[in-house]
């Protein structure tokens, strides 16, 4: 019998978190249960979803910021179709690419930053293992920074450089290196004075919690890594292909002089994992330095048309909907009406970000009863006052969105850039009924709080 999706799907229609929990990973479907985001999405298209009861979503998650021109484009959809009906090969390997290269020169185009050569690889992740190595090997060294709070992926080489323990716990000895505060010139200095740091790895805007790098400290940072002969390498995998309001994050201050770019998730519209390490000539000819070697480095899945297909078509997309300059103009909407609303909450702490990267904190209110009510949720978890926003926002709004990270009462957002006003506007709307409903205590949304509380303790008692 020949495969049929549509079968496939019907015939298990509603068995999302049961056989996902029975054959990939049973804590994860009941943390996803236990907050009520154990739902089938059966439909993605531009920045909605659509559940298996047929009820619209705005998507303010877009995968971990993979969906910047939002589900199922059909320019990219089209571009994939023509490959496939034009029968086109890919992954021959012993070759040189034609899309492959064509993808390289149009990236290298937008990016610029006397950046020459692209290295092609699968995930965010990759990109930073590929740039570790390369690191060592242009300078001769081993040490690499990273910032607090940093993210640069979860494999071994990349969890050296996660700001959380969360993460890192239990996996060790990683690689050797150091942690400077983020924004902090002058603690980077201390490090590099070390003479022995192969490279300092930065987010321009950090994906866990949406902390933007003050004016002047990129192109600050870049300076001193040079001075003391080591690499300056810019993690761009969330930030870049317009989420900011440019094409990268880094495009916001002058001057900066990166050794190392690396980009990845929205790169191929979501379509295909890849990845790009962009470089300059002396990082280049220090890796790949003789003809003996030009395959000293290389990945299974770095030379692929297919991917290099979804890539151009994504980035003719990014530039012909004008979409850098969409979320900035957006972002500021969004984070303006949110600013508001935080004069009127007592809940509401910082609003922050760039473009449509953004982030709401959440603080200790100023009102007696408001404090009980803080308080006693943060005894329970740290973690547990952003489901407040997140579920109900969920089920009452039809809204998905994110908390911004471990111990962090923050939630982000980080929708496609495709939305437009209406979303902004429905957005902002639903978000002023929860807090008003968090402003109220005892109240259901605490009640429900409580809930999940107890739940997620008895599950953890019985290990489950």
């Amino acid at each position: 019998m020949p495969f049929d999706l549509r079968a496939l799907l019907d015939e298990h229609a509603g068995q999302c978190a049961a056989l996902y929990g029975t054959h990939v990973n049973p804590r994860f479907a009941r943390a996803m249960g236990l907050i009520g985001f154990d739902r089938c999405y059966v439909r993605g298209r531009g920045q909605y979803l659509w559940d298996a009861d047929g009820r619209r979503h705005l998507d303010m998650l877009a995968g971990y910021g993979v969906f910047n021109i939002g589900r199922h484009h059909p320019v990219v959809r089209k571009a994939l179709e023509d490959f496939m009906d034009m029968e086109l090969p890919s992954l021959v390997q012993l070759d040189t690419p034609l899309l492959v290269a064509l993808a390289a020169r149009e990236l290298k185009a937008r990016v610029g930053l006397g950046l020459d050569y692209v290295y092609f690889g699968s995930t965010g992740a990759e990109a930073n293992e590929t740039a570790i190595k390369f690191a060592r090997r242009t300078t001769g060294r081993t040490r690499i920074l990273h910032a607090e709070s940093a993210f640069h992926g979860l494999t071994t080489g990349a969890l050296a450089l996660n700001g959380s323990e969360v993460f890192r716990e239990g996996f060790g000895p990683l690689l050797p290196g150091a942690r400077v505060p983020f924004g902090d010139a002058e603690a980077l200095r201390r490090e590099l004075a070390a003479g022995d740091v192969a490279a300092f790895f930065v987010e321009p805007v950090q994906g866990k919690g949406v902390h933007v790098a003050p004016e002047g400290y990129l192109r600050e940072a870049a300076r001193l890594c040079h001075e003391h002969g080591a690499l300056f390498v810019v993690d761009e995998v969330q930030t870049g292909v317009g989420r900011t309001g440019r094409f990268l994050a880094l495009h916001h201050e002058e001057g900066v002089e990166p050794d190392m770019v690396l980009m990845s998730k929205a790169l191929s519209g979501g379509f295909i994992p890849v990845s790009a390490v962009l470089m300059t000539r002396r990082v280049y000819d220090s890796v790949f330095s003789s003809l003996d070697r030009s395959v000293v480095h290389s990945s299974t899945f770095g030379k692929s048309n297919l991917a290099a297909t979804a890539l151009l078509a994504t980035l003719s997309v990014v530039d012909d909907e004008g979409l850098a300059e969409r979320a900035a103009r957006l972002g500021g909407r969004l984070m303006d009406g949110l600013r508001a609303m935080s004069e009127r909450f007592e809940f509401m702490g910082e609003v922050r970000g760039r473009g449509l990267m953004v982030a709401v904190d959440f603080v200790r209110p100023r009102s007696m009863k408001l404090r009980t009510a803080w308080k006693m949720v943060n005894a329970l978890s740290p973690d547990l006052f952003c489901q407040a926003v997140t579920m109900p926002l969920l089920e009452r709004h039809g809204i998905l969105t994110q908390v911004a990270g471990h111990g962090m009462a923050t939630i982000k957002l980080i929708p496609p850039l495709v939305i437009d006003e209406g979303d902004v506007d429905t957005f902002l709307g639903a978000f002023g009924e929860v807090m008003e409903d968090l402003h109220r205590f005892p109240g259901p949304a605490w009640e429900s709080l409580s809930r999940i509380a107890r739940n997620a303790l008895s599950s953890g008692a019985k290990g489950s």
